[in-house]
């Protein structure tokens, strides 16, 4: 057989970080059938780049967080033109779109419709195209389904519910459920032993996630001190801010200078994530990805969101689900009381907190209830499961 080549692209850290894996578990799928390695190039960042990926651009470092501006429009646009110039030159066998949708669906469709155009007795070249981590059609824009299904041959599922959602909504669209990509990072740690229970001589710790970005830290961590003055009053409790990097501390400091919050002696770490979540007794966590970790642990969470009044009011007209957080969609209930907008306040939150630090059954209940809803995010695998089913459209 021939060398087959991959075109994988990836725009932020998180999916740099899977598509790196998964070049990885294409090259052990690929290798021994081909009797090749598989060529891979794209664009991403510092984990493909080391995964033996041929970058054209870092894409990571230009990451875009929030609405885009029209210069920030043209930038990606321009930068999604060079990807398609370089897909046309190279005609890959496989183009893998990684998370990012709003950029790698674009690209996707124009890959799509070029090699339409390329159909004939002396050039058959047909990609397959194929897209891991699906956009949360589920939650808002439905219409993006029938996107998906013209110009793909494959999504790659890390949710359970979702294969079934696309069955209703774009049933020619093939949908694998491959895991949860969190399985793998955390399947060496025993999520059943909580070291809260261990540790009689220590308050029990509370945990402030509030958010990886600027915007939210700024208007998540007011509420979120407020919120602890209220809980200290009543119970003896311990405080630490998990932020999950130096420049997210710096950000926090500048805004919120530790001094600030005399009294309370709030910890602030970066990174260390899972060693916190082992210590935790309760979770106060911006309604992110995040809450499936806090779920994954065992940790009871009261989850919350606030934004700009125009980006709330444009996001209740749009987003159909009765959840932000995932764990709350994937239990098809509330297992982590959240609240959003005007009802993240500091007493809902400190109020829902002291439920869980009040009262040891209900936080043992809560727990299990979570463990169950982590147990529902597949094996271990993921990527390899990927790289299997990508295989098989060759």
């Amino acid at each position: 057989m021939k060398q087959v080549s991959i075109m994988l692209v990836a725009g932020e850290a998180s999916s740099d970080q899977l598509a790196a894996q998964l070049a990885v578990a294409l090259r052990h799928e690929l290798g021994p059938r081909c009797g090749f390695a598989p060529i891979f190039f794209g664009a991403g960042g510092a984990k493909m780049a080391e995964a033996g990926v041929e970058l054209s651009l870092d894409l990571v470092r230009h990451a875009m967080i929030g609405i885009p501006s029209p210069q920030q429009v043209s930038k990606f646009t321009g930068f999604r033109d060079n990807l398609l110039r370089m897909a046309l030159d190279r005609c890959p066998d496989v183009f893998v779109g990684v998370d990012s949708f709003a950029f790698n669906g674009s690209l996707a469709a124009k890959i799509h419709e070029a090699a339409g155009k390329r159909q004939g007795r002396f050039h058959n070249w047909r990609p397959r195209i194929v897209q891991f981590v699906s956009p949360q059609v589920w939650a808002s824009r439905p219409g993006r389904a029938k996107r998906l299904e013209r110009h793909h041959d494959l999504l790659l599922s890390i949710l359970p519910f979702e294969k079934t959602w696309y069955a209703k909504h774009a049933p020619k669209l093939r949908v694998e459920f491959v895991g949860n990509p969190l399985v793998d990072r955390f399947a060496g740690i025993d999520v059943r032993s909580n070291r809260a229970r261990e540790m009689p001589g220590q308050l029990p710790l509370v945990l402030f996630l509030a958010g990886s970005r600027r915007s939210e830290l700024k208007r998540h961590w007011p509420i979120l001190v407020e919120a602890a003055r209220l809980i200290r009053s009543q119970v003896p409790v311990r405080f630490r801010a998990v932020l999950p990097n130096e420049a997210m501390r710096s950000t926090l400091e500048n805004l919120f200078p530790s001094g600030r919050d005399a009294g309370l002696d709030i910890e602030r770490v970066v990174g260390g994530l899972s060693d916190s979540l082992q210590e935790a007794t309760v979770t106060l966590a911006s309604t992110g990805t995040v809450t499936v970790e806090c779920a994954w642990f065992g940790v009871p969470t009261v989850a919350l969101y606030r934004t700009n009044w125009t980006t709330y009011q444009i996001g209740r007209r749009i987003v159909t689900v009765p959840f932000l957080a995932m764990p709350n969609l994937l239990a098809g209930r509330a297992v982590m009381p959240e609240f959003v907008q005007d009802d993240a306040t500091p007493a809902n939150v400190a109020q829902a907190a002291l439920r869980f630090l009040k009262d040891r059954q209900r936080w043992a209940q809560n727990r299990e209830e979570l463990l169950a809803v982590a147990g529902t995010l597949g094996e271990p695998g993921a990527c390899e499961r990927a790289a299997r089913a990508i295989s098989g459209l060759l």
